[in-house]
């Protein structure tokens, strides 16, 4: 029986933590190949490149991984490369991450991690997007472990079309997960503090530098349960369209004018 071809990507680029151990964790069961971005690419939401060139440079990985690529691009980019001109085949299940930080409520329309794992599931590949909420290598390393155990387990669905599954884990500070939940997104609000500051030449710069203000009260969202202790899964779609504003009769009749 063939084994599973895994491609994994991130947006903390090719040298972060989370992405060598979940990729060295999965070399036991998986064929796996890893297209990153050479620096880290955080935020990026769901950019491409287009007015470049990409450059797919080969590299040196972790001992039992297939092929592996840092891309001059964004995770996005990653993600359509792999698929579709660096693997030797269509990959099975696309991971993004194991991302430094959660990803929760409105990140997903910021985050890198997400929108890589959005562009395997817009290329008919399931995806996943993983983030842990901490840094700390003994978190990121169960994290891992736990992905293996999860994607190769008896109980585990595949993301159908057109969804993707956002999974995030608590840090370690709360302990070993008792369990795995199911939640919509959540509250996830940041303050924007911009610092102004002037550069060497007398020119005017602005920093960005948002603080989070989460909502944790309703332990069915995923910042509420992920602060609770609980790992997060979350399906989303692409389809953001506000149904409830939409009246039955869709259309309306233009009255002819004259500029």
């Amino acid at each position: 029986m063939p084994r599973t071809r895994i491609l994994i990507t991130n947006d903390d680029g090719i040298d972060a933590m989370g992405l060598a151990l979940l990729a060295q964790t999965l070399t036991e069961d998986a064929d796996v190949y890893v297209v990153s971005p050479e620096l880290e690419r955080s935020a990026m939401g769901h950019a491409i490149t287009m007015h470049k060139p990409l450059h797919a440079t080969p590299v040196t990985f972790l001992e039992g991984v297939q092929g592996a690529w840092r891309i001059n691009g964004t995770p996005s980019d990653c993600a359509k490369l792999g698929i579709e001109m660096l693997l030797p085949g269509r990959p099975l299940l696309l991971l993004s991450g194991i991302n430094h930080g959660a990803n929760l409520g409105r990140d997903i329309y910021y985050s890198g991690t997400v929108s890589a794992a959005m562009e395997g599931m817009f290329l008919g590949i399931p995806s996943i997007a993983l983030s842990y909420n901490g840094q700390d290598a003994d978190g990121l390393k169960w994290a891992a472990y736990f992905t293996k155990t999860w994607i190769f387990g008896q109980h585990f669905q595949s993301p159908p079309q057109g969804i993707l599954y956002n999974v995030n884990f608590p840090s370690s500070s709360h302990g070993t997960p008792s369990q795995m939940r199911w939640v919509r997104l959540g509250q996830r609000e940041y303050a924007n503090d911009f610092h102004k500051r002037v550069d060497p030449r007398g020119r005017e710069y602005f920093w960005l530098a948002g603080r989070v203000q989460d909502i944790t009260e309703d332990e069915g969202t995923d910042v509420g349960a992920l602060a609770a202790g609980s790992i997060t899964i979350t399906p989303l779609q692409m389809d953001a369209t506000a149904y409830h504003l939409m009246p039955k009769n869709t259309r309306i009749e233009i009255t002819p004018f004259t500029k």
